[in-house]
């Protein structure tokens, strides 16, 4: 019998950030993983241990940021990448290759609007500081919220509607890791833009109900209740600042 490989993720420790969603697959299939960089420092972890990896240019072609994931051997960076390894043995991997690649078109479109959430507020640099871009960042909120937004919620309410299986699934009968991925993005945004995203619920229905679902499988519901999911704070990708949201109805 072949030995259970070992998982060892390596993400910011305080953040949910894009290693959210490779923990999501994990936690979703009750498969163990380390994190290592929320491990103690005495037994290798803390940020020291996402350093130590990066400067140590594991073998094969180098990450170029987190999250970074090893299995034995194999070094993996890229959250859309991670997830389709992992998703396989975590059972959430369509069964055909065309349901295979429409998933991978999925998440990759999830991933550009992760960064579309995260430049509402930082439109500028990463490197500088929310306070130093405000206004830029209010203007982009404004289109966000008048343009991107609607499109997305638009795009994956018709893609949930263009399949067929009867379920509530993005692909076939089953869930995948991107259905797992959208119920990431639609709560961070939530966390976000709580009023821009209620403006937009009613449109989206299955978007909505894909949000419920996934939140009530037992793994991630489990995941959900525990200390291991951080909250949503304004240190990651997803930060809620009122002035950036949609103003209050009046």
């Amino acid at each position: 019998m072949a030995a259970t490989p070992r998982y060892d993720l390596y993400y910011w420790p305080t953040i949910q950030g894009r290693g959210e969603f490779v923990r999501l697959v994990f936690e979703d299939a009750g498969v163990a993983y380390r994190d290592m960089a929320r491990l103690p420092e005495t037994e290798g972890g803390g940020r020291g241990a996402i350093l130590r990896m990066l400067a140590g240019a594991p073998r094969g072609t180098p990450p170029f940021a987190p999250p970074v994931l090893n299995v034995g051997d194999l070094w993996l960076a890229q959250t859309a990448l991670i997830c389709r390894h992992i998703a396989a043995p975590c059972g959430l991997l369509p069964a055909n290759e065309t349901a295979r690649l429409h998933a991978e078109q999925l998440m990759i479109t999830i991933m550009d609007m992760v960064v579309e959430a995260h430049d509402v507020h930082h439109p500028l640099a990463k490197s500088m500081y929310y306070e130093e871009q405000q206004a830029e960042a209010r203007r982009r909120a404004a289109v966000f919220h008048a343009e991107r937004l609607p499109k997305l919620m638009d795009y994956f309410e018709r893609a949930l509607a263009a399949n067929d299986s009867g379920g509530p699934w993005l692909v076939g009968e089953s869930a995948s890791y991107a259905d797992l991925a959208l119920f990431q993005l639609i709560a961070g945004l939530g966390h976000a833009f709580p009023r821009a995203l209620a403006a937009q619920a009613g449109t989206a229905p299955r978007v909505m109900a894909l949000h419920g679902a996934v939140a009530e499988r037992p793994g991630v519901r489990a995941y959900l209740a525990s200390p291991r999911r951080l909250p949503f704070n304004e240190h990651g990708i997803f930060r809620h600042y009122p002035e950036l949201d949609l103003p209050p109805a009046t």
